[in-house]
């Protein structure tokens, strides 16, 4: 393997942007909003070292052991028929980039207006209405997919120099707006209700459920982009101090994010947060933070620097999918120009619906969102058949390693994250039950169980073929 990143801060760099996207900045405050504020906190910390962490580890494990994209680390790992779990994670990472440069575009488009001052001459309920699901959308879903493929173009080293100036810049312009917020006259009630907990609260099952849940789709853990990085790891780099950086650095981002959002919020309009929470990420991003800043002093400048920095982490997360994608094609023998041809192709295609309708892009974020919960079983489920004690006691506690992980890693990785996976994609479709008891199994519904169980069957169908023809492609090699 030629490839490497030229050091640990690159790969921390890089793999941080992948971790940090507009999930920690639009998602989470919104989240901490309806959950209980400080309450939700102690769950989220929670879960952040019983599945997010755990789950890095392995994907370090399986990158720095197979040097292969997902596809082939799980034949490595969980066996020669686990190749399909690899194209799962794959399959739902690419199906999650394909609607991603929509959203990335979304944020370059603001950051634009923001910055020639058209969010503040402009209701942005109504700027928002003639932007989305039009043209202009299709073109700045262009515009931030041709940009990821461009960085994706120059490889490692590529994705390393641009992580190196966009993820200092993304953490200082974060740190500048929550300065900002928190001097706001007001924004003391924000960090009252963001950092208190109500401790009885914390008998609230829905409070826990949503926490595993933030962690499942912010932090990037059991979707194989982690994979895909270590596979350009140093032969001695240390696996669980490099897991437990990203996790720590990643959550830190989002509170930040919750800091400034909530402190805006209650200072510049206390009377509105239920309803920007319900309001949805696009509704809290794109409606009601332009309002909050054209309602404060020097409020152009931060909403400029705001979606600066939604556009840096949005991007360096599509950067890391994009790379998932590419990566399995050069497994298979394509080289990175020829690859990149193809994936940009497909995303550009298989994009455009998602950048045309709001309800199509809602329907492909709720069908593999809940894609990701089994992801995260299927990494836990190779890593127990070839072994969690032989993993960490040859590549996570191997030489170079500072931070040693002891054999609690093995009863959360064997037991406790497959439980959580089984109960989190369980709860999440029982929801959707209620969401619409009648059209339920609706299989056209936008966010319905019936849309998944058919999305989630024709994916499954497919991978195992493909995974089966590919093995007995191999079987007539070798005879030849």
């Amino acid at each position: 393997m030629s490839e490497t990143f030229s050091s640990r801060w690159g790969l921390i760099l890089a793999t941080l942007g992948m971790a940090v996207g507009t999930g920690n900045i639009w998602r989470f405050p919104r989240i901490v909003a309806t959950n209980g504020g400080g309450s939700f906190l102690v769950a989220w910390v929670v879960f952040l070292l019983i599945w997010s962490v755990p789950l890095m580890i392995v994907e370090f494990s399986f990158g720095k052991k197979a040097r292969l994209g997902t596809v082939g680390a799980f034949r490595v790992f969980g066996g020669p028929k686990a190749g399909w779990m690899g194209g799962w994670a794959a399959l739902c990472a690419t199906a999650i980039a394909f609607y991603y440069s929509v959203v990335a575009g979304w944020c370059l488009r603001y950051f634009w207006a923001s910055l020639v001052g058209e969010l503040g001459s402009t209701d942005s309920l109504a700027f928002w209405e003639a932007y989305a699901g039009t043209g202009q959308s299709f073109l700045t879903h262009a515009i931030a997919l041709g940009i990821a493929l461009v960085v994706v173009w120059f490889g490692v080293r590529g994705i390393e120099r641009v992580a190196k100036v966009l993820i200092p810049s993304l953490v200082v312009l974060v740190i500048a707006l929550a300065i900002r917020a928190v001097t706001l006259p007001g924004a003391i009630a924000g960090l009252e209700f963001l950092f208190r907990p109500d401790w009885s609260a914390l008998g609230n099952v829905n409070i826990w459920l949503q926490a595993l849940t933030q962690n499942a789709w912010d932090t990037g853990a059991g979707w194989g982009l982690i994979l895909t990085y270590a596979i350009y790891m140093k032969a001695k780099e240390d696996v669980p101090l490099n897991a437990f950086l990203i996790g720590f650095g990643n959550n830190s981002m989002s509170l930040l994010a919750g800091i400034m959002v909530l402190c805006t919020v209650f200072a510049i309009n206390p009377g509105a947060r239920d309803e920007i929470v319900g309001a949805g990420n696009e509704g809290l991003t794109f409606i009601w933070m332009p309002q909050l800043f054209n309602q404060m002093p020097a409020g152009g400048f931060f909403m400029c620097l705001f979606f600066l920095a939604l556009s840096f982490a949005a991007l360096t997360s599509l950067i890391s999918m994009i790379e998932l994608i590419t990566r399995i094609f050069i497994d298979a023998g394509f080289t990175r120009k020829k690859a990149l041809v193809a994936v940009g192709m497909a995303a550009l295609w298989f994009g455009a619906p998602s950048a045309f309708s709001l309800d199509f892009l809602h329907n492909q974020d709720w069908v593999w969102g809940v894609g990701l919960m089994v992801s995260g079983f299927f990494f836990a489920f190779a890593a127990r058949k070839y072994g969690v004690e032989k993993i960490r006691r040859e590549i996570v506690n191997a030489e170079g390693c500072d931070l040693k992980v002891g054999r609690w890693w093995n009863f959360i990785i064997s037991v406790v994250v497959p439980i959580e996976a089984v109960v989190l994609t369980v709860w999440w479709l029982w929801e959707a039950r209620g969401w619409d008891p009648e059209g339920w199994l609706d299989p056209f519904g936008s966010a319905t169980v019936g849309t998944v169980l058919v999305q989630f069957a024709i994916a499954l169908v497919g991978l195992i073929l493909l995974d089966r023809w590919l093995v007995a492609r191999r079987a007539e090699s070798r005879e030849a």
